[in-house]
């Protein structure tokens, strides 16, 4: 049997991660071929902080390396983006004036940064914090152990932030709500990691807004819109991302904030699939690894012909990579008439941990200081589990279900194999 053309525009991890099934369930199914817009191998976006902070370097988080493609007889054309998607040929032209045709296309374009379009903001020292040239670009600036600003008070911003010091800049981080990582923490746990990331050195302005960014032929200084001037030579924007739907818009798909796809992650064209921060299902987008992964997944058994399976939302959990700072949240922690809360706060251990309940079963959780039972609510919380019984113990986590502690590692074990371990990539106790 001839095998069909697939051709895949974009090697970010969701479409690594689907071929990785596809070879697993269809190995002979089809021929490859990938056009990457990046110069290079596909790698693990998560570990960007940690590369920038120092702590790993790129090689230390690649993903699949020129090895892998070679094994699996792909063609990847490295720093190749496409322009054009001829959906009545079926074929995708490069930049670089490269055409390759295909009986199934993935697009998989990933985000792109929102860049606050105050003035000042196209200066050279103005940066985004999305890819690897990003980071490079900022370990650069950060030779000059000079002053940078961080707008942005979100995961990536911190992280950011963490590792610009790390490099020895003095960083500032200014942020437009009252308290950070507001998604994903409640006040009280924001105001607990502001408190951490000023004891380490980093400013944190919350609540203010930036008016412009100073300077005539590069960075010195921003505005806040109260008229404060902090100085500085770099300015890295983690504001938030914009699904990267401009291809399927120009070939004609069904475009909203994403491409829409169903839940077998086909477009408005049976023959093309989309997944990733780019892809739009039900009326969400994405930016965490978990739900990208389960696309790529799902994606991989509808290319390989089985339609049997089909994407649930499931929220993930949250955690920042910064090295001495553990958080944990997942799941909706807002007030209601019809929730109850049970917290526990230690303020010399530095601890904060906070279980929302709705008819006797967690629906969220925000753990601060000591997440080690972060996987246990996580998992009664995706069960649905009535905490009736357990709940004058609750907050005080699994290893003191049953009247006495339990040894950490014990509690671990004493997981189901099916609770999920690591958010970020979706791994079960049980692999």
């Amino acid at each position: 049997m001839e095998k069909q053309k697939l051709v895949i525009i974009g090697n970010g991890m969701a479409p690594g991660r689907m071929l990785e099934h596809l070879f697993d369930i269809s190995p002979d199914a089809y021929d490859v071929t990938i056009f990457n817009a990046e110069p290079r191998v596909n790698y693990d976006r998560i570990m960007l902080s940690p590369v920038l902070s120092g702590e790993k370097s790129f090689e230390e988080i690649i993903i699949h390396g020129d090895g892998w493609y070679i094994k699996h007889n792909i063609m990847l054309y490295k720093g190749h983006k496409i322009i054009e998607i001829d959906r009545e040929n079926k074929t995708v032209t490069s930049d670089q004036c490269t055409t390759a045709p295909y009986d199934k296309l993935v697009i998989a374009t990933g985000s792109n940064p929102f860049i606050i379009p105050v003035p000042g903001h196209k200066l050279p020292g103005v940066l985004s914090y999305r890819d690897l040239d990003d980071v490079t670009a900022m370990m650069l600036a950060a030779q000059a152990r000079d002053k940078a600003v961080v707008i942005g008070g979100g995961l990536l911003g911190l992280e950011a932030a963490a590792g610009l010091q790390n490099r020895g800049m003095d960083v500032t981080v200014v942020h437009l709500m009252p308290t950070l990582m507001e998604r994903q923490l409640d006040p009280s746990a924001g105001y607990l990691l502001q408190k951490e990331l000023e004891s380490r050195g980093i400013a944190v302005k919350t609540s203010s807004n930036t008016k412009c960014i100073l300077g005539d032929k590069k960075v010195q200084g921003l505005e806040l819109e109260n008229g404060e001037v902090i100085d500085c030579s770099l300015v890295v924007m983690a504001v938030g991302i914009r699904p990267n739907g401009f291809l399927g818009t120009e070939a004609g798909l069904e475009v909203n904030r994403g491409i829409v796809v169903d839940k077998q992650m086909r477009t408005s064209d049976p023959d093309i699939l989309s997944l990733g921060e780019c892809a739009e299902i039900d009326g969400q987008v994405y930016g965490l690894v978990a739900p990208l992964y389960e696309m790529a997944r799902i994606a991989a058994h509808t290319l390989s012909g089985d339609d049997s399976q089909s994407f649930q939302h499931q929220d993930t959990a949250t955690k920042l990579k910064v090295t001495g700072i553990d958080l944990f949240s997942v799941g909706d922690f807002a007030e209601g008439e019809d929730r109850d809360e049970i917290v526990l706060r230690d303020a010399n251990a530095g601890i904060y941990k906070r279980v929302i309940l709705q008819d006797n079963k967690i629906v969220g959780t925000v753990l601060y200081g000591e997440t080690s039972d972060g996987a246990w609510f996580n998992d009664l919380k995706k069960k649905g589990t009535d905490v009736s019984e357990m709940r004058d113990t609750l907050i005080f986590g699994q290893a003191y279900q049953g009247g006495a502690a339990m040894d950490p590692m014990a509690a671990v074990a004493a997981l189901p194999d099916d609770a999920e371990i690591c958010g970020c990539n979706g791994i079960c106790k049980s692999k």
